[in-house]
């Protein structure tokens, strides 16, 4: 299969699917803003609630990876999906912090469930010379759906902030029915003593630790620039729903950026370069950031940002599931996947003590001065693929083995 042809009829749904789910997926970014308007809590105790939803994603990243590979993709999306919408409505139904604080926690719990099983099926449905593509488009998709997310959250959260809370868990379910529907059924695993378990050990894989050590640092980074720019637009003052425009046109440069990932040069270069200029891309973002202070010049430096997110989401999803042995791309996919949640649960915390006792400059230059180290940091640790003279996991039964080769059960 060429990199022009078709994605398999299971991505394109998928990819529907995941549309439908992002139009409401603005509600998280306004977590810390709710915590703090409506129940009275003081900037500190919005970003420790935060924080604690960040930690609970680690786990549920964790059993999203081993569901999949045990009770099926489709099954554990759609368990991942009602679970979310559950979560939403009681954080908008909260009379009180300490329910708004329950419901932090629950979403966090089913928040990543579904991301392996999705991002396994589309390792495993195309060959590996069209992954970069389909994560590129995977992210492309999730962006379509953010533009309309963008402009539901900047008119609803003018209204009220808990109606973005009930539209997310609308769209879950949606998704959730989409999924249901339409991709195939999940057949069930084999027995236990059918399996070879015990070579799959992602931890020990040192090729997947780098990258998730990197992947770790960058994700940190981009879950700053989603949680703390309502509370950074908010301390310039300008209004924080405006932070939905400035999301719309990242998500707008994402989709409309696709065509430059299949350009030759863009496809010739190596995995580490890819990711060293994502990131210098992502610090001249940030760098505007710090800078402006007019809506205009926000949304331009929202666009070039989203540029380097597009580089970094393509190359490093294809990568995980190239290190994967056949069978474990959910398991591979979830450990590298716990780098969100490690990000989500400091980048609260550190994001409203630097706004508080630093500022919005000091925060956006101080991230962008992280983007540029972490690019020479590439250039340095990043694997260029699975036969990498830098790669040397410990099972080496895998140079002879092509890496996620398609799942022959779907």
């Amino acid at each position: 299969m060429s990199r022009s042809e078709p994605l398999p009829r299971t991505v394109r749904l998928l990819l529907l699917a995941r549309v439908v789910n992002r139009l409401g997926a603005f509600s998280l970014p306004f977590l810390t803003v709710l915590i703090s308007t409506d129940h009275g809590a003081s900037l500190t105790a919005a970003g420790l609630v935060s924080a604690v939803f960040g930690l609970a994603t680690i786990p549920s990243r964790l059993a999203g990876g081993h569901l999949a590979d045990r009770i099926g993709r489709r099954t554990t999306i759609v368990l991942g999906l009602c679970g979310c919408a559950v979560a939403q409505l009681a954080i908008a139904a909260s009379a009180s912090l300490t329910w708004a604080v329950a419901g932090a926690v629950l979403l966090g719990l089913a928040f990543e469930l579904y991301e392996p099983p999705s991002q396994a099926i589309i390792g495993e449905s195309v060959p590996e010379q069209q992954r970069v593509r389909a994560f590129s488009l995977f992210s492309a998709a999730l962006a379509a759906g953010a533009m309309g997310a963008g402009l539901l959250a900047a008119l609803l959260g003018r209204w009220d902030l808990r109606w973005l809370f009930v539209t997310d868990a609308a769209t879950c379910l949606a998704c959730a029915l989409l999924i249901h529907l339409a991709l195939p059924r999940d057949r069930p695993a084999p027995p236990a003593a059918d399996r070879d378990d015990t070579a799959v050990r992602p931890l020990r894989d040192r090729a997947l630790l780098s990258v998730l050590a990197t992947g770790t640092a960058y994700a940190l980074i981009n879950q700053q620039a989603v949680i703390a720019l309502p509370l950074a637009l908010a301390r310039q003052g300008l209004p924080a729903a405006d932070a939905g425009l400035l999301f719309t046109a990242a998500a707008a440069t994402t989709v409309l950026a696709q065509p430059l990932i299949r350009l030759p040069w863009a496809t010739r270069l190596t995995t580490p370069v890819a990711l060293a200029l994502a990131h210098l891309l992502l610090a001249a973002g940030l760098t505007g950031l710090a800078l402006s202070r007019t809506l205009p010049t926000l949304l331009a430096s929202a666009a070039v940002k989203s540029l380097g997110d597009l580089l970094v989401m393509g190359r490093v999803y294809a990568l995980v599931t190239d290190l994967a042995p056949p069978g474990a791309s959910g398991r591979y996919l979830a450990v590298f996947g716990t780098s969100w949640g490690i990000a989500a649960t400091l980048a609260p915390v550190l994001g409203t003590q630097l706004l508080a006792h630093a500022g919005t400059t000091a925060l956006w230059s101080a991230m962008a001065a992280f983007c540029v180290l972490l690019a020479a940091l590439h250039l340095r640790v990043t694997p260029e693929s699975p036969r990498s003279p830098q790669r040397r996991a410990p099972e080496d039964r895998r140079s002879t083995t092509p890496a996620a080769a398609p799942d022959r059960r779907r």
